[in-house]
């Protein structure tokens, strides 16, 4: 295992005089273990075609893949999604001495253009314009966090550092990602090094708890501490703090009117596959003047990562609104519209925008959603049988 390892990092080219960094070697490692651009460890793959490879949930440990490819001399293993390069990942950096551990984010944000925002451009009919909404929400994403001092940061940012192998976005030229200080990405300080505009908003899309897989085999550092809570006033700090260093600073120069509010709402554990999908709107007045509303809904097929598939139900409706009045409307996919589109964990998204005519204010909403798989029972049928074995 550690002769692979260090296969991998002499793969790399770096040079002797640049091991003693662990700054340096993790930025390495993080290219090394994708093959996008430079012959690394594994191949992604996201397209649900694994024939020529194994896929990626069959993979059951690292240490098969890094032998393998240890084995042919450098030959990319195929395939990986992000699960597998985040645990190859904190395999090679724990042998290599550097703490490391997975770690599990629920609607995980791709912000594709520095905006540090999750962005979806709609035209003056309020229809989403396919070819500029290339952010996107993956269902959930894995990346790691490993320990180390960071001297080329100001004092108080060492400690745990995000670090992302999957090949997203490419970072100076090469696709790689981190290590970006926890502490920087929590008080949204991302005009420090590396790559923190892109884990802040990875991470800032979250609406469920991180989950940390706290099983590591070097001396164990301590925990960070929690994330701000969702909604809070630290959190919009930090917001607001990113997003003026990033490619729109002015998203959040100016509060703008608003006071009809829209949501989504879901019954239970949501709808069944094989089912009719019923979900509810929800559409509420704030202000103590009626209120009219050209309501858009779109329903799309979606690939865990966030990528649409594509559309299976489009809507336009008028809703009026009396003053404090809220009102719900019931939203119905009915199965035979998606029995034959669905792909990998049967995900959809239901992407609501409006405008209020009184106001101009544009209403946008966008829920991800599951469909529920039937709960499998098996019984026994028959009497026991007992055999005893006798001499």
């Amino acid at each position: 295992m550690l002769e692979a390892c260090l296969f991998v990092l002499e793969k790399s080219d770096i040079p002797p005089s640049g091991r003693w960094d662990p700054v340096n070697v993790v930025r390495v490692i993080s290219a090394m273990i994708n093959a996008q651009d430079d012959y690394g460890v594994l191949i992604g793959n996201w397209s649900g075609d694994y024939s020529e490879g194994v896929s990626p949930a069959a993979w059951s440990g690292s240490v098969e893949i890094l032998k393998q490819y240890h084995k042919t001399q450098g030959t990319p293993v195929a395939f990986g999604q992000c699960w597998v390069f985040s645990g190859v990942t904190t395999a090679v950096l724990r042998c290599l001495g550097i703490p490391a551990r997975s770690v599990t984010n629920f609607q995980s944000a791709h912000d594709t253009d520095v905006s540090l925002t999750t962005d979806v451009y709609l035209d003056e009919d309020m229809e989403p314009i396919p070819h500029l909404n290339s952010d996107s929400v993956w269902n959930f994403h894995v990346w790691n966090d490993c320990w180390m001092a960071r001297p080329d940061l100001p004092p108080g940012h060492g400690g745990w550092q995000a670090v992302d192998a999957t090949p997203q976005e490419t970072s100076q030229g090469t696709f790689r990602c981190g290590p970006a200080s926890l502490h920087a990405i929590r008080a949204g300080q991302v005009y420090l090094k590396h790559d923190t505009p892109f884990v802040f908003a990875e991470a800032c899309r979250a609406t469920c708890e991180n989950l940390y897989h706290l099983h590591v085999s070097t001396p164990h550092p301590p925990p960070p501490p929690p994330p701000p809570p969702p909604g809070s006033e630290e959190e919009r700090i930090a917001v607001e703090t990113a997003s003026r260093y990033g490619s729109k600073p002015d998203t959040y120069s100016a509060a703008a009117a608003e006071d009809v509010s829209v949501e989504v709402r879901m019954e239970g554990e949501g709808p069944r596959m094989g089912a009719d999908a019923h979900l509810t709107i929800a559409l509420r007045n704030q202000s103590a003047s009626p209120r009219r509303i050209a309501l858009h809904s779109q329903a799309a097929v979606m690939y865990y990562t966030g990528v649409l598939k594509g559309t299976v139900k489009k809507d336009k409706q008028t809703v009026e609104l009396l003053p404090n009045e809220e009102k719900t409307i019931d939203w119905v996919l009915p199965y035979q519209q998606y029995q034959d589109q669905l792909v990998d964990q049967a995900a959809l998204m239901l992407t609501l925008s409006g405008r209020v005519s009184e106001t101009q204010q544009v209403l946008a909403n966008q829920t991800t959603f599951r469909l529920r798989t039937p709960n499998l029972e098996i019984k026994v049928v028959g009497p026991l049988l007992r055999s005893c074995l006798t001499d």
